[in-house]
Formats: structure tokens, sequence, C-alpha cells
């Protein structure tokens, strides 16, 4: 048995030698020819009894009386990790319907952009029965980004507006600053504890962080645009925010229709603390919107609405400076990102928010549209520079869209094409003079839209036309 030890060793190793050079030439021809070797009646991989996918397994033949061959094949690399999943960027960063944006910066349009205040919400049977479906009230739908997003998303779905506008309020800067706000069904908007003196003040904070306190609206601004992509909507987004002296208004008066003397009052008996209590507001105001941007909006609208309030020398001011600076902040901050300004009931009031540095001018029910022009080629030619006119929005009469009370197609296309004519189709965006207020017939909201795109296309080819 001694005698014939070495006998047995000499023949093991001539059989691992053969079976690594056996192995090391399928290797190299499967590397080489691999559909000679693998052909496509091979069986599948299977895993060896380390759990090791055996390559060419059904090619070689297994030899169970050389137990130590399975010594010598190599086991295949694990397999790398799976990639981490890449984060998700921004939704609609650039909309198909880039008409707003384009007109909103002055350039030339093919026809005439238009979107609506207030068109989403109480017009709408689909925004009725959502709140019914929820059994949530305006100020809590506020509250979910979901519910923000298909507030907004439903007058796009029904109209061909050309943009949204973040379903929101005016004084959700009021709430993050821990401010009630209450909103009874016909009272107008309630603050039910408003700053009665100075010293009130010491209730509000010294600055408020957006992204924290109002960190639901800013996920809702990226909702919605995930939505509008999803959907194929193609519109931009509004992002919005109430102007400091409107703030202020509600903050000190408490009512948007009673005690409307308490803002002026404020003014007069306590200056200093109101420039204060103004320019910690221009603070949050220029945060929120910078959040608003960043989040994804496409433009932003500083709603003055308050200016019903407030007289021509007190919104030089104490409003102005505001306004002001709220634009050269954001300018600096998102030179790209056009900003509309709108100061209700002043009609004064496109003149000084061109020279603020606004680039879109919103004219009410009670501003006259030539008169407007006007006022903006003045203030650009006494500012010299270069300076041209900017845009105009507005001013469609509503109450042409009621169901009870309101005109016909004829008597609303008639008013299209003397809006359209006294503005021009140029340097200008379609809209209301004042909000949809609920009474509105969306059969007469679905024409105007369409109207105002059909004539305005009907006119800058004829002017076309005529250049040629």
């Amino acid at each position: 048995a001694l005698a014939s030890l070495p006998c047995r060793i000499a023949r093991t190793r001539l059989s691992l030698t053969t079976t690594n050079t056996d192995m090391s030439a399928l290797s190299m021809s499967a590397s080489l020819f691999p559909t000679a070797v693998v052909s496509r009646h091979a069986a599948p991989r299977r895993a060896s009894a380390r759990g090791v996918v055996c390559k060419g397994a059904a090619n070689v033949k297994p030899n169970s009386d050389r137990p130590s061959e399975a010594k010598s094949v190599k086991q295949a690399p694990a397999p790398a990790p799976a990639p981490a999943p890449k984060p998700v960027g921004p939704a609609n960063v650039k909309p198909a319907n880039d008409l707003m944006i384009r007109a909103a910066k002055g350039e030339v349009v093919e026809r005439v952009p238009v979107w609506l205040f207030r068109q989403a919400g109480r017009h709408l049977p689909e925004y009725t029965a959502y709140k019914k479906t929820t059994g949530k009230n305006f100020l809590e739908l506020l509250k979910d980004p979901k519910d923000v997003a298909e507030c907004t998303l439903q007058p796009a779905r029904r109209y061909n507006i050309d943009a949204c506008i973040l379903f929101s309020d005016i004084l959700v800067i009021a709430e993050a600053m821990g401010v009630d706000v209450e909103m009874p069904g016909g009272k107008g908007i309630l603050v039910p504890r408003p700053l009665t003196g100075p010293e009130d003040m010491a209730r509000l904070p010294t600055s408020v962080d957006v992204e924290d306190k109002l960190g639901h609206v800013i996920e809702a601004v990226k909702e919605i645009n995930r939505c509008i992509e999803k959907e194929k909507l193609g519109v931009p987004l509004i992002g919005f925010s109430a102007a400091p002296w409107t703030l202020m208004y509600y903050m000190v008066g408490g009512s948007s229709k009673k005690n409307t003397d308490v803002g002026m009052r404020w003014l007069k008996e306590h200056p200093v603390e109101s420039r204060q209590l103004l320019d910690l507001l221009t603070t949050v105001v220029i945060d929120y919107l910078d959040a608003q941007i960043k989040a994804g909006v496409h433009m932003v609208q500083v709603f003055e609405a308050m200016c019903e309030h407030i007289d021509y020398q007190n919104f030089k001011e104490f409003a102005y400076p505001s306004l002001k600076r709220i634009a050269a902040e954001i300018k600096v901050r998102h030179p790209d990102v056009p900003i509309f300004g709108f100061a209700r009931d002043a009609p004064y009031g496109v003149e000084w928010l061109q020279m603020a540095g606004y680039d879109v001018m919103t004219v009410d029910t009670v501003g006259g549209r030539q008169a407007s022009r006007d006022m903006l080629r003045f203030e650009a030619n006494t500012r010299g520079g270069g300076a041209t006119p900017g845009v105009l929005q507005g001013n469609f009469d509503p109450t042409l869209l009621n169901k009870e009370g309101g005109g016909d197609e004829a008597a609303i296309e008639a008013a299209v094409r003397e809006m359209i004519g006294d503005f021009g189709p140029q340097k200008y965006i379609a809209n209301l003079g004042a909000g949809l207020g609920g009474g509105e017939d969306p059969a007469k909201v679905d024409f105007l839209v369409e109207c105002i795109h059909r004539v305005s296309e009907e006119m800058i080819q004829a002017e076309k036309a005529a250049a040629t």
C-alpha cells in the first residue's frame, strides 16, 4: 500500500492539472466565442452549492471521483451593489406653454396670454365637490400640499389658461407670525386678536423661518409642478404674497369690512412703530417669495390689495418703500423671474410699481387702460437711460361672467375686443379687474379665455399684414 502511494499522488496531480487546463481553455473560449460555448439551447445559469453562479456549468461533465476538483474552480466575484437611486429633480422647470413668461418679460408674442384672479375656488363645481368630499374648509385645505395642488390645477383642467396660480391666502404670513386668522362664511377675513397698539408688537417674532412656518406652502409648490408635469398640462406656475401694507392693515384692523380706518390711524399716531412693522413684514415677504421661486414657481405676484384704505401721500411714504425693497431684492436673487405688482384701487400705482422695478403692472376695474399706458411711458422717459415701459395686466369686468345678470357671448366678445384694442396685444397679459367671486358661469369663463386667444391672434395677424 505504501509503495503504491506515489503513483496515486501523481495521478491526482495529473487529474487536477488537466481540470485546471480545461477550465482555463473553456473560460478563454467563452470570452472569445461566447455563442460557441453557451448556445441558445444551453440550460440557464444555476447556483452552485455555495450560491455562486456557475458559468457554463451545463457544458462541464461532473466528476464525482474527484471531489477535490471543486477547490480548483475560482469563485465568481460578488455582484456590485446596485447604484443608489438618483435624487428626483424639480418638475415642470420649462413648461411647454411659456407664453405667459415671454409676455411678462416684454417679448413679442403670437397671442395674448390669459389667467384670472381667483381662477381656482368657489365658482367651480369641482371645487365645491372636493370640499364636500374632504370635509375641509378653505383654511384647512391650505394646510395640505395635496389639497392645494388639486385646487390649483382644477381651473387648468377646465380652461385653456396660460398659467396656474398657487392656491393660497394673502394672510398666511400673518399666521406664520402667530396672528390668528379666521374666515367665517360671508364675513370676509377676520383677525380676532389684532395688534391694538405698539405694545402688542411684542407678540410678534423678530424673524420668521419661512421654510419652517410656511413649509407646507413650499412643498405645495413642488407638488403642483409634479402634477402639472404628470398631467401634461404644460403651464407655468405663479407664486404670490400679500404686500406689507395689506398685511399690516389686517393685523392692526382685524377685518376686511370693519375698522377700515385703523391702519391709517397707526401710520399717523405710531409712524416709527409702523415702519418697524412694515420692515419686518417686508423681510418675511422677500424670504417667502424667494422660497417659492427656489421651489419652482416661474413668476411671482405681489398683492397690495388694500390701497383703498391708504391715501396717496401715505402710500408713497409707507407702502412704496416696502414694495421697492421687495422688487429690488427679488431681482438680485432671481434676476430672470418676472415680478407682477397689483396696487388695487390705486390707479396711480402702476407708475409707482414700474418705478419700483416690477415687470408687470396690474390695472383693476377703476384704472384707465390708455391712461395706464401713458403713465408707464412717462415714467420710463423720465427715468431715462434707455428705460422702456413695462407690461400691463388686466382688466376685464368679471360681472359680465355672472350666471345671473351677466352678459351673453356677444357682449363678452365685444368687451374683449375693446379691452385688447385699448391695451394693445403686445406687452399685455389679459386678466380680470377684480377676482372671481363665486357667482360666475364656468361656460362664460371658458368662452372668455378662448375669445381672448382668438381675438388677440386675429389682431396680431392683422398688424403683421398691415406692416407688410
